[in-house]
Formats: C-alpha cells, sequence, structure tokens
C-alpha cells in the first residue's frame, strides 16, 4: 500500500478499462487521480467507484488532440492540487484497414489522437513538472509499437512505433544528459489484453474467417507463451511501479507486457 502515497496523476483515456484499471491501482496505492476523457458519463462513473473504495478522484473532460484542452487540464490539476507529479499518456484510438485502403483523413486522425496527444501531453507535463522538481511521464504504446503484429494495421502501428522512440528522445532531454529537469520518461507495450478494442477486432476476424469467436480467442491466447490473454490489471501494475519512486532509476525504456509474445 502506498506506493505512490501523495502523488498527483493525470490518467488519458480514464473512462477506458485500461486506464480506469490504471486509475482505480493509483487511487488504492494513496495517488491522488485527474481522470480525463471525451466521455464524461464513463469517466464519472470511474471517478465514482474510486471515491466508493476511499480513493481520491476527479475528472475532467478532455480531448487529447486539443493543445487548449491540454493546458486547461494541467492548469486545473496545479491550481487544485498544488503539483503535477505523474502524466500517464493512455487514450488511443485503433485502425484496421488495408493500407491501400487507409482514407488519409483516418490516417491523420489516428495519428493525431496517439501520437500528437502524447506529444503534446509530454510537452505541458514537462513545463509543469520542471516546476516542481520532477516527475514521472508514463506513455502506452503497443507491441504493435515494436514489431509488425497483424496485417492491416499499418496506421495503428506507426502510431505506437512513433510513440515509442519519442519517449526515449524525451527521456534523454528530460535527464541529466539532457536538460536536467529529473522527468523519467518510459514507455508501455500491452501486448493482446482484452478491453473492448481487442474484442470487437476478435468479432471482425470472426465475421471475415467464418470461425467462431472462441477459435479466434484461442488463437489469440495461443500466440502468448504463457497461454492467455492480458487483463487491464496486467497493465495497471506496470503502470503503477512506472509511476512510483521503485523505478527511479528507469527512463528511456519499454515495459512490455504481453506474455511473451514478442519473445518468439
Amino acid at each position: 500500500m502506498d506506493r505512490v502515497k501523495g502523488k498527483v496523476v493525470i490518467i488519458t483515456g480514464g473512462a477506458g478499462d485500461l486506464g480506469g484499471a490504471a486509475a482505480s491501482l493509483l487511487a488504492k496505492e494513496g495517488a491522488q487521480v485527474v481522470i480525463t476523457d471525451v466521455d464524461e458519463v464513463k469517466g464519472k462513473k470511474v471517478v465514482e467507484d474510486i471515491q466508493r473504495e476511499g480513493g481520491k478522484a476527479s475528472f475532467l473532460k478532455h480531448d487529447v488532440t486539443s493543445e487548449q484542452d491540454w493546458s486547461a487540464v494541467i492548469e486545473k490539476t496545479v491550481s487544485q492540487f498544488g503539483k503535477l507529479d505523474v502524466l500517464v499518456n493512455n487514450a488511443g484510438v485503433f485502425s484496421r484497414r488495408a493500407i491501400e485502403d487507409i482514407p488519409v483523413e483516418e490516417w491523420r486522425w489516428v495519428q493525431s489522437v496517439n501520437l500528437e496527444g502524447v506529444f503534446l501531453g509530454t510537452k505541458h507535463a514537462i513545463r509543469s513538472m520542471r516546476k516542481t522538481g520532477g516527475g514521472s511521464i508514463i506513455n502506452i504504446s503497443s507491441v504493435a509499437g515494436l514489431v509488425g503484429v497483424a496485417a492491416d494495421t499499418a496506421a495503428y502501428a506507426a502510431s505506437k512505433g512513433g510513440v515509442r522512440l519519442f519517449t526515449k528522445t524525451a527521456a534523454v532531454q528530460c535527464s541529466k544528459a539532457g536538460h536536467d529537469y529529473n522527468i523519467r520518461v518510459n514507455s508501455v507495450h500491452p501486448g493482446f489484453i482484452m478491453t473492448p478494442m481487442l474484442d470487437k477486432a476478435m468479432r471482425t476476424d470472426a465475421e471475415s474467417t467464418g470461425r467462431t469467436y472462441e477459435e479466434v480467442k484461442r488463437v489469440r491466447e495461443g500466440w502468448a507463451p504463457l497461454g492467455r490473454l492480458g487483463t487491464p490489471q496486467d497493465v495497471a501494475y506496470g503502470i503503477l511501479f512506472l509511476a512510483s519512486d521503485e523505478s527511479s532509476y528507469i527512463t528511456g525504456a519499454e515495459l512490455v507486457i504481453d506474455g511473451g509474445f514478442t519473445a518468439r
């Protein structure tokens, strides 16, 4: 308990399964969590659940592609709680089309949320954190940012690969070798995690191949040497570690949470 006691944390995309799990766990471990999302109803429900369990949480409506929203979210957080210790850039979207069929508008939409949103969050978090002594920025990428995972996922993979290398460059800039901001920046690379996004992808695969949903699910489970799909809680514990002082000597790293998928 109390692994992040007293820390002020912003989690984008906090209304979703993965963001909600991370928010709940960090709150249980003593953090003041600010959940942001475009989905106000679900975001406030996550806050209510956390508060019911005795945790500290609040909600701010937030479009991560808007620099104005980023300025407002961080300003409100610091004004209310005095600082920002941890930013979890978790908000993300998915696209699945063959490269030759991707409309340029869809490509730009994926990049704007998954990559540009991470850039804007990191930019404004740095400005805030360097004034108060440092912090930890955690960018959620994917195994699709490390290897070619599946056909027709080029837009998503490009955005997540960009997050990976942006994170490393930001880590160097924020380190003593750069501008000495005392800010650590790391990326998390989930594998196949049982979320609505994966559920939709598996149902699409089942429809297109004529297999049952359970057959598609068993194939996915077999891709990981550990023999199962991941859970949002599996990823949340990785985020907790990087948010805590236990990871004080880790920056520019890739925390892969994939059941061994990329080990093969």
